[in-house]
């Protein structure tokens, strides 16, 4: 029997039957570890760099590279961006299918 294939809402969370208020929340919040994760690589930080630069614990750091996503909130991984050095420009647009 053929497997049943649905078309992605474009959030994974959203597919998996996740409120979308709380969806896109992970959304975000997975899109924002995902770049931390990434300038650390860029920069080649070790995790104590990172901690250091991040101005967090060494511990909070293998949480975030380890995709413990319940662990952080938004406003946490903005804080990291800004002892980085980087500002976060938050953008917004309407879905072209509302659930």
């Amino acid at each position: 029997m053929p497997e049943k294939v649905r078309k992605s809402s474009g959030n994974v969370f959203r597919d998996l039957g996740i409120p979308p208020a709380e969806a896109e929340n992970l959304r975000v919040r997975t899109d924002l570890m995902m770049q931390v994760e990434k300038l650390i690589e860029v920069r080649g930080w070790t995790q104590s760099e990172a901690a250091k630069h991040l101005g967090v614990s060494k511990r909070r750091i293998s949480d975030l590279l380890h995709g413990k996503i319940e662990r952080f909130s938004a406003d946490s991984l903005i804080e990291m961006f800004g002892r980085a050095g980087y500002t976060v420009t938050v953008g917004a647009r309407r879905r072209s299918r509302v659930a």
